[in-house]
Protein backbone atom coordinates (compact mmCIF):
# COMPACT_ATOMS: atom_id res chain seq x y z
CA UNK A 1 0.00 0.00 0.00
CA UNK A 2 2.90 2.39 0.69
CA UNK A 3 3.98 2.06 -2.94
CA UNK A 4 0.45 2.94 -4.03
CA UNK A 5 0.40 5.97 -1.72
CA UNK A 6 3.74 7.17 -3.07
CA UNK A 7 2.52 6.67 -6.65
CA UNK A 8 -0.72 8.52 -5.89
CA UNK A 9 1.24 11.43 -4.40
CA UNK A 10 3.60 11.57 -7.38
CA UNK A 11 0.83 11.38 -9.98
CA UNK A 12 -1.53 13.88 -8.42
CA UNK A 13 1.11 16.43 -7.45
CA UNK A 14 2.27 16.46 -11.08
CA UNK A 15 -1.30 16.65 -12.36
CA UNK A 16 -1.94 19.49 -9.93
CA UNK A 17 0.64 21.59 -11.72
CA UNK A 18 -0.73 20.66 -15.15
CA UNK A 19 -4.38 21.49 -14.43
CA UNK A 20 -4.28 24.72 -16.37
CA UNK A 21 -7.75 25.98 -17.19
CA UNK A 22 -9.48 23.81 -14.62
CA UNK A 23 -9.29 20.34 -13.23
CA UNK A 24 -11.09 18.67 -16.12
CA UNK A 25 -8.17 19.49 -18.42
CA UNK A 26 -6.09 16.77 -16.74
CA UNK A 27 -8.68 13.99 -17.04
CA UNK A 28 -7.01 12.29 -20.02
CA UNK A 29 -3.68 12.01 -18.23
CA UNK A 30 -5.37 11.08 -14.95
CA UNK A 31 -7.27 8.29 -16.69
CA UNK A 32 -4.12 7.11 -18.48
CA UNK A 33 -2.21 6.91 -15.20
CA UNK A 34 -4.84 5.12 -13.12
CA UNK A 35 -6.13 2.81 -15.88
CA UNK A 36 -3.30 2.08 -18.30
CA UNK A 37 -0.13 2.71 -16.28
CA UNK A 38 -1.05 1.49 -12.78
CA UNK A 39 -4.08 -0.70 -13.60
CA UNK A 40 -5.92 0.43 -10.48
CA UNK A 41 -9.26 0.37 -12.33
CA UNK A 42 -10.89 -0.06 -15.73
CA UNK A 43 -11.96 2.72 -18.10
CA UNK A 44 -15.56 2.04 -17.12
CA UNK A 45 -14.70 2.31 -13.41
CA UNK A 46 -12.92 5.61 -14.03
CA UNK A 47 -15.90 6.91 -15.98
CA UNK A 48 -18.29 5.83 -13.22
CA UNK A 49 -16.19 7.57 -10.54
CA UNK A 50 -16.07 10.70 -12.68
CA UNK A 51 -19.85 10.64 -13.13
CA UNK A 52 -20.38 10.16 -9.40
CA UNK A 53 -18.03 13.05 -8.63
CA UNK A 54 -19.82 15.33 -11.07
CA UNK A 55 -23.25 14.45 -9.73
CA UNK A 56 -22.27 15.08 -6.12
CA UNK A 57 -22.25 18.57 -4.65
CA UNK A 58 -18.86 20.09 -4.03
CA UNK A 59 -15.72 20.66 -6.07
CA UNK A 60 -15.68 19.35 -9.62
CA UNK A 61 -12.45 17.46 -8.93
CA UNK A 62 -13.96 15.16 -6.32
CA UNK A 63 -12.94 12.35 -8.68
CA UNK A 64 -9.42 12.73 -7.28
CA UNK A 65 -10.64 11.89 -3.79
CA UNK A 66 -12.69 8.97 -5.10
CA UNK A 67 -9.66 7.55 -6.90
CA UNK A 68 -7.67 7.83 -3.69
CA UNK A 69 -10.42 5.97 -1.84
CA UNK A 70 -10.62 3.29 -4.51
CA UNK A 71 -6.87 2.67 -4.47
CA UNK A 72 -5.95 3.01 -0.79
CA UNK A 73 -8.97 3.87 1.38
CA UNK A 74 -8.70 6.78 3.82
CA UNK A 75 -4.92 7.20 3.45
CA UNK A 76 -5.48 7.42 -0.33
CA UNK A 77 -8.15 10.10 0.16
CA UNK A 78 -5.74 12.19 2.22
CA UNK A 79 -2.75 11.72 -0.09
CA UNK A 80 -4.59 12.39 -3.35
CA UNK A 81 -6.42 15.42 -1.98
CA UNK A 82 -3.28 17.07 -0.61
CA UNK A 83 -1.23 16.16 -3.69
CA UNK A 84 -3.85 17.47 -6.12
CA UNK A 85 -4.82 20.70 -4.38
CA UNK A 86 -1.65 21.68 -2.51
CA UNK A 87 0.89 22.40 -5.29
CA UNK A 88 -1.58 24.17 -7.58
CA UNK A 89 -2.83 26.32 -4.70
CA UNK A 90 0.71 27.49 -3.94
CA UNK A 91 1.42 28.22 -7.61
CA UNK A 92 -1.89 30.08 -7.91
CA UNK A 93 -1.04 32.31 -4.96
CA UNK A 94 2.34 33.15 -6.49
CA UNK A 95 0.89 33.64 -9.99
CA UNK A 96 -1.88 35.94 -8.74
CA UNK A 97 0.71 38.07 -6.98
CA UNK A 98 2.76 38.34 -10.19
CA UNK A 99 -0.37 38.85 -12.31
CA UNK A 100 -1.40 41.79 -10.13
CA UNK A 101 2.10 43.22 -10.16
CA UNK A 102 2.17 43.27 -13.98
CA UNK A 103 -1.48 44.27 -14.48
CA UNK A 104 -0.61 47.24 -16.71
CA UNK A 105 1.70 45.36 -19.06
CA UNK A 106 0.41 44.87 -22.63
CA UNK A 107 1.80 41.32 -22.88
CA UNK A 108 -0.62 40.17 -20.20
CA UNK A 109 -3.59 40.44 -22.62
CA UNK A 110 -1.75 38.36 -25.23
CA UNK A 111 -0.98 35.66 -22.69
CA UNK A 112 -4.67 35.47 -21.80
CA UNK A 113 -5.69 35.30 -25.47
CA UNK A 114 -3.21 32.49 -26.13
CA UNK A 115 -4.33 30.41 -23.17
CA UNK A 116 -8.02 30.34 -24.09
CA UNK A 117 -7.75 27.95 -27.08
CA UNK A 118 -5.37 25.70 -25.15
CA UNK A 119 -7.87 25.42 -22.30
CA UNK A 120 -10.75 24.74 -24.68
CA UNK A 121 -8.75 22.00 -26.39
CA UNK A 122 -7.85 20.34 -23.10
CA UNK A 123 -11.47 20.41 -21.89
CA UNK A 124 -12.66 18.99 -25.24
CA UNK A 125 -10.10 16.17 -24.99
CA UNK A 126 -11.39 15.38 -21.50
CA UNK A 127 -14.97 15.27 -22.72
CA UNK A 128 -14.06 12.88 -25.53
CA UNK A 129 -12.17 10.63 -23.13
CA UNK A 130 -15.12 10.32 -20.74
CA UNK A 131 -17.56 9.82 -23.63
CA UNK A 132 -15.39 7.08 -25.12
CA UNK A 133 -15.19 5.23 -21.80
CA UNK A 134 -18.92 5.63 -21.08
CA UNK A 135 -20.53 5.00 -24.44
CA UNK A 136 -20.28 1.23 -24.79
CA UNK A 137 -23.22 1.06 -27.22
CA UNK A 138 -24.29 3.14 -30.20
CA UNK A 139 -27.47 4.26 -28.44
CA UNK A 140 -25.37 5.62 -25.55
CA UNK A 141 -23.17 7.53 -27.98
CA UNK A 142 -26.36 9.00 -29.47
CA UNK A 143 -27.55 10.07 -26.02
CA UNK A 144 -24.17 11.69 -25.35
CA UNK A 145 -24.31 13.58 -28.64
CA UNK A 146 -27.91 14.70 -28.01
CA UNK A 147 -27.12 15.95 -24.51
CA UNK A 148 -24.00 17.75 -25.74
CA UNK A 149 -26.07 19.44 -28.45
CA UNK A 150 -28.83 20.38 -25.99
CA UNK A 151 -26.31 21.79 -23.53
CA UNK A 152 -24.62 23.80 -26.29
CA UNK A 153 -27.72 25.08 -28.13
CA UNK A 154 -30.20 25.70 -25.30
CA UNK A 155 -30.25 27.34 -21.91
CA UNK A 156 -31.50 24.15 -20.33
CA UNK A 157 -30.15 23.79 -16.81
CA UNK A 158 -27.60 20.95 -16.53
CA UNK A 159 -29.55 19.39 -13.66
CA UNK A 160 -32.41 18.69 -16.06
CA UNK A 161 -29.98 16.93 -18.38
CA UNK A 162 -28.64 14.89 -15.45
CA UNK A 163 -32.19 14.01 -14.39
CA UNK A 164 -32.97 12.88 -17.94
CA UNK A 165 -29.84 10.75 -18.02
CA UNK A 166 -30.79 9.19 -14.69
CA UNK A 167 -34.21 8.27 -16.03
CA UNK A 168 -32.71 6.74 -19.17
CA UNK A 169 -30.33 4.73 -17.01
CA UNK A 170 -33.08 3.56 -14.68
CA UNK A 171 -35.15 2.44 -17.65
CA UNK A 172 -32.38 0.11 -18.77
CA UNK A 173 -32.39 1.73 -22.20
CA UNK A 174 -29.08 1.21 -23.99
CA UNK A 175 -27.91 -1.79 -22.00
Amino acid sequence: MNDDLFSLAAIFSQLSLLAFGGGNTILPEMQRQVVQVHHWMTKADFSALFALAQAAPGPNMMVVTLIGWHVAGWPGVLVTSIAKFGPSSLVTILALHAWERFKDRPWRRYVQLGLVPITVGLVAASALLIAEASDRAAVLAGITAAVALLAYKTKLHPLWLLAGGSLVGLSGFGQ
